[in-house]
């Protein structure tokens, strides 16, 4: 892993999505957002515009 950047998310978040990883397989919380992460900027990078693009970031709360 090469960064140690940390991203902040509410604590209900956390708890559901550490119950929702433990349930699906998930060796640990990090490990489903990396995987969940990665299918997202597949699906956004196969789009065919910058604006769609920049649509569909602004809508998921990427970007403002």
């Amino acid at each position: 892993m090469f960064g140690s950047g940390k991203i902040k998310i509410k604590r209900d978040l956390y708890e559901r999505v550490k119950i929702f990883a433990e349930r699906a397989g998930y060796s640990s919380v990090e490990e489903f957002i990396e995987h969940t992460l990665e299918k997202e900027i597949a699906q956004v990078k196969g789009s065919d515009s910058e604006d769609e693009t920049r649509k569909k970031l602004r809508g998921l709360g990427y970007i403002s």
